[in-house]
């Protein structure tokens, strides 16, 4: 078993992560810049983005799912000594993918909530 197997899910949230954030770059930017005081017109230069966020929502949905994956379908195979051979890290890595999915949920949903919050 290589040395590194047990980090794949926590790339793959992390690639999710990532994606997501590209995803909600359009609609989340301008309200945190604004939130945090800075405006003008270059703020509605923000939404280029846009027409991308289909592709970001895909790369996210891929991560999430290559993470689902290796957490709950694929076989694991630890050796004595490495760390997923502890009993509780199983839990607790999908205690995170749960919690990180949420966020991620939260993040690419914004657009819609955003503007009930807004308007």
């Amino acid at each position: 078993m290589p040395k590194n197997a047990h980090a794949t899910p926590r790339r793959s949230l992390f690639a999710a992560g990532i994606a997501a954030i590209g995803a909600s770059l359009c609609c989340v930017a301008p309200l945190v810049l604004l939130a945090l005081g800075i405006g003008g017109a270059w703020i509605s230069t923000l939404t280029a983005l846009e027409p991308y966020r289909p592709i970001f929502i895909g790369v996210v949905l891929v991560f999430l799912g290559l993470a689902f994956h290796k957490l709950y379908i694929a076989p694991r195979k630890c050796a004595a000594g490495d760390a997923c051979a502890v009993p509780g890290t199983l839990r607790n890595q999908r205690i995170i993918f749960w919690t990180v999915t949420l966020v991620l949920a939260a993040l690419v949903a914004f657009p819609w909530y955003g503007l009930a919050l807004l308007g």
